[in-house]
């Protein structure tokens, strides 16, 4: 992978498995949910909305346009999900496999081990790139030039 293994502040110096898998458990989940903040801010900015969410705004002004009834959902959402995608039967390969044994893996127990790994570091290297993308958007949109980039 382009930027592989990267530990400048030696928190995984000793060697501890366990501590390394959850540490890449949860950088992978940020990624995850970094990527999805980007395209989700993108196509808000754009003006895409759903029926009935064509006052809220994008970008943080949102945030104090979105009704209770709205806020108590996503909770609930959020909720379920982190219940849901986790590893609870001990079946994943990897950390962040949430597939908990189930057969709808779209083929990828029928790709080879290279295969996995490419698309695995692919997925990681996305997940770093969109954690440093929703940060120079949420700065930007503070400070408020927002607009003056290239493609706003």
């Amino acid at each position: 992978p382009p930027l592989g293994f990267f530990d400048p502040l030696g928190i995984c110096a000793d060697g501890n498995k366990e501590n390394f898998d959850r540490l890449r458990y949860v950088e992978l989940k940020h990624g995850r949910v970094a990527m999805l903040a980007v395209v989700g801010y993108l196509v808000t900015y754009a003006g895409v909305r759903f029926p009935g969410a064509e006052d809220i705004p994008a970008g943080f002004a949102a945030f104090e346009k979105i009704p209770t009834q709205v806020w108590v959902q996503m909770g609930f959402t959020w909720s379920a999900m982190e219940m849901i995608n986790r590893d609870a039967f001990g079946l994943s390969e990897f950390p962040g496999d949430f597939r908990n044994g189930s057969k709808l893996d779209f083929g990828w127990d029928s790709q080879s081990d290279a295969w996995k790994r490419n698309k695995r570091s692919i997925e990681l290297n996305n997940g770093r790139a969109a954690q440093m993308g929703i940060l120079g958007i949420m700065v930007h949109e503070n400070m408020g030039n927002l607009q003056d980039l290239p493609g706003f």
